[in-house]
């Protein structure tokens, strides 16, 4: 029997190095991956005390084949997300949305907490595994598998030339900028402060919005902040000022946003799409969903078929995540969600096999 390391959360919540053991004969179109490179999620911070292998963003080798397996070959590259299996014969599989299938396996699940991408190897259905092209390395693949995926999908639809607003400049922000701009979109980014703008521009975005501006008094002579304060506490702000109205508004941030600071960028039935897991209520005044048609879009992770466009698209238009590297190690995996944890990756974290 085929057994593997794997990295598991659990009681105080530090990785710890188990194993792993699956079937000697693979069944169906079952594929023994031997894991070259994990990208570390947000969402992995979730489940850092649950009893569960660690990891949803996997990239490796092709090793062994089940019976039924007819595209994938042995020693070939693939990848995978946050979605493992699903019927494939109800509505949502038949009209290519298995994400939204009742019986779905994503990461967390009972159903697949034997195995992840913190790990030497997994096996997976090849109905859920993803030929890797040739231009993405592994540590660049790897935090494609679901921070791309998820900004990619937030995507769709979009029209070149219109105007993408991209709150935030972190592990999913950088990746929508890179995206939106190689759409041809014109892509706006709102961030807390000036720090990122110089990263954010060469990332190609074409107008960088600080939020703090929005706070700042008009009054240049108040020196102790008092009007200031009071300001905020009236609900008055400077207002912003940017080129288009934005058509689109991923929010890649888990802090609500100020919403009375940005409804004025916002076009006449503009999307928002909330991307980042916040553990409370997402906030929204009533009116302007009414008076200016705004839609708030919910999404999960990619579907296959978008997961496929978008690692073609990525490696044709070189996106690239900008990325750390740590061993795949019990030190390395706790380093790396450490500075996940503290905010202090740049941008996302990928774990590589010792």
């Amino acid at each position: 029997m085929p057994t593997f390391t794997v990295f598991k959360g659990g009681e105080g919540g530090k990785p710890k190095e188990s194993t792993t053991t699956k079937p000697d004969q693979l069944v169906g179109d079952n594929v023994l991956v031997k894991v070259t490179a994990s990208g570390v999620c947000g969402t992995d911070l979730h489940y850092l005390t649950q009893d569960m292998v660690l990891g949803h963003e996997g990239v490796g080798i092709v090793q062994d084949l089940g019976p039924d397996v007819k595209f994938l070959r042995r020693g070939q590259r693939v990848g995978w997300g946050y979605e493992t299996n699903s019927c494939g014969h109800c509505m949502e599989c038949l009209q290519g949305e298995e994400t939204f299938c009742p019986q779905r396996v994503m990461y967390g699940m009972p159903a697949s907490a034997d195995q992840g991408s913190f790990a030497a190897g997994a096996v997976w259905r090849e109905a859920f595994l993803h030929p890797l092209p040739d231009a993405l390395p592994d540590e660049h693949a790897a935090p494609l598998q679901c921070g791309g995926a998820t900004v990619f999908t937030a995507l769709q639809g979009v029209r070149p030339g219109e105007t993408v607003g991209v709150m935030g400049v972190g592990g999913l922000g950088h990746l929508a900028i890179q995206f939106a701009a190689k759409m041809g979109c014109r892509v706006v980014v709102l961030s807390g402060s000036e720090r990122k703008k110089g990263q954010a521009l060469e990332l190609g975005a074409h107008e960088f919005v600080a939020m703090s501006a929005a706070g700042r008094s008009s009054n240049k002579n108040n020196k102790d902040g008092q009007q200031q304060q009071q300001q905020q506490q009236n609900g008055e702000h400077d207002e912003l000022e940017i080129k288009s109205p934005i058509n689109r508004l991923l929010v890649t941030t888990s802090a609500q946003p100020q919403w009375d600071v940005l409804l004025p960028l916002l076009a006449p039935r503009s999307q928002i799409y909330p991307l980042s897991v916040d553990g409370g209520n997402f906030e929204f005044p009533y009116m302007p969903i009414l008076a200016k048609g705004i839609r708030i879009q919910g999404v999960i992770v990619a579907t296959r078929a978008v997961h496929r466009e978008m690692l073609d698209f990525a490696a044709f238009h070189d996106v690239r995540p900008i990325v750390e590297k740590f061993p795949m190690t019990e030190e390395g995996i706790a380093a790396a969600l450490d500075r996940l944890e503290k905010g202090q990756v740049t941008y996302r974290a990928v774990l590589m096999a010792q």
